[in-house]
């Protein structure tokens, strides 16, 4: 009798919708190699998993697929409040470029500000 492999597990797909500056600039983060994005889920990750983001920036329509690897788990209950999810470091694929580039062009000068984010 031969044995069966399971089928390779494919990345989860995610979906952000962002739609105000100070929303991104609490969820992006700049400090990972390539950037990388907070994403609030309840799902189960595990350091290392592979994801792929639909990520929806404002009031552009297109939405930015992006591959990424999760760096970053904020569990539930965690102290200070913050939101549950996970942090995805972006790939440095040329869509984990783009969207690193598109979210800084967005971000401006808000980059420097001292405001606490979903991260640090």
């Amino acid at each position: 009798m031969s044995q069966v492999k399971p089928p390779p597990l494919r990345p989860s797909v995610l979906s952000l919708n962002i739609n105000s500056k100070s929303a991104l600039y609490a969820a992006f983060m700049p400090h990972l190699n390539g950037g990388g994005i907070f994403i609030p889920t309840t799902r189960g990750y595990n350091i290392g998993d592979e994801v792929f983001m639909l990520l929806s920036l404002m009031d552009d329509p297109a939405k930015l697929p992006i591959a990424g690897r999760v760096v970053w788990i904020t569990p539930a209950g965690a102290q200070n409040g913050r939101a549950q999810g996970i942090g995805v470091n972006f790939n440095s694929d040329e869509s984990g470029q783009e969207a690193y580039r598109k979210i800084e062009g967005l971000l401006g000068g808000v980059m420097q500000s001292s405001r606490p984010t979903h991260t640090l």
